[in-house]
């Protein structure tokens, strides 16, 4: 059975921006009259000048809460999900971004919280991966993403040479742009955009979306998410490429490093408002029809 929450750690986009801190002033206002105790992310805190309130850094937080709640769009519950994931934190999104695939409260439905802070809500498990950066047998980076995971060319557009392979299987040697690991969560973002199918949030399966390959041949792919994925930058490859999780920093690679791609033993539990339909959303963020022509 869902529980009730009586402490919320908020986080807010990653930059100051008006909307954003009106609607985050608004929901500590809001939270405050429920007598429900808040902790704020201390970058967060730090951004819309908050100086009254209890503050946290996002890798302490176990302990301290039991619901996180984001203010901003799906790249802030991004940037929030990785700790919620690794401290066992519920997540719950209001949007101030644009498309808010994952941000289900808009900013003016304040109330709807209310239920989900009783206990009446739905929720689902979203899995991660983890990344792992290989060179000379040695790891040089860990990162996770919720979304994706993606092989980028360097500065100029060059083509890159990398070998893929799965469960220790030889895949393919693609001469491409780049390459999209994306999860079903991450399977409408940047990978939706790079021609890759839509992966419904139940399925426990991975997306591989070529970027710009060499050969037509070259198709988008679906395996298992417990699949282990190796992606080889072959030494033929006279571009730099770089890797990115979820959008953020970018990481310079070399020829003939690995790159180790794997779900994350710990799951991200996504809060909606009751009524949340998976279906619905999509009509909505994608603009498709409802009714008959």
């Amino acid at each position: 059975m869902p529980t009730a929450f009586h402490k919320v750690i908020l986080f807010g986009k990653r930059h100051r921006e008006k909307a954003m801190v009106s609607t985050l002033l608004r929901l500590i206002q809001h939270l405050e009259n429920k007598k429900i105790e808040i902790i704020i992310e201390k970058e967060t805190a730090e951004i819309c000048g908050i100086k009254n309130h209890k503050t946290a850094d996002e890798n302490q937080l176990a302990g301290l809460g039991d619901l996180i709640i984001v203010v901003g769009g799906d790249g802030s519950l991004l940037s929030a999900a990785r700790a919620a994931a690794s401290q066992h934190l519920p997540v719950l999104g209001i949007n101030r971004g644009k498309l808010g695939f994952l941000t289900d409260i808009a900013p003016n439905a304040l109330n709807e919280i209310d239920d989900i802070l009783a206990g009446k809500y739905l929720q689902e498990k979203r899995f991660l991966f983890q990344t792992d950066i290989i060179r000379d047998d040695k790891i040089l980076y860990q990162q996770t993403a919720l979304n994706d995971v993606v092989l980028l060319p360097g500065d100029i557009a060059h083509m890159i040479e990398f070998s893929i392979e799965i469960d220790q299987e030889l895949v393919c040697v693609q001469r491409a742009d780049g390459l999209i690991i994306a999860t079903p969560t991450g399977s409408t973002a940047y990978a939706l955009s790079g021609g890759g199918p839509i992966l419904h949030p139940s399925l426990d399966a991975v997306v591989l979306v070529p970027m710009f390959p060499h050969k037509l041949t070259s198709r988008p792919i679906v395996i298992s998410g417990n699949s282990k994925i190796k992606i080889l930058i072959n030494k033929q490859t006279k571009a730099l490429p770089r890797l990115s999780c979820d959008g953020q920093a970018r990481l310079n690679l070399k020829p003939e490093d690995i790159i180790a791609i794997y779900k994350l033993p710990e799951s991200l539990n996504l809060i909606h408002p009751m009524g949340y339909q998976y279906f619905a959303t999509l009509r909505d963020k994608l603009q498709w029809e409802s009714k008959p022509y």
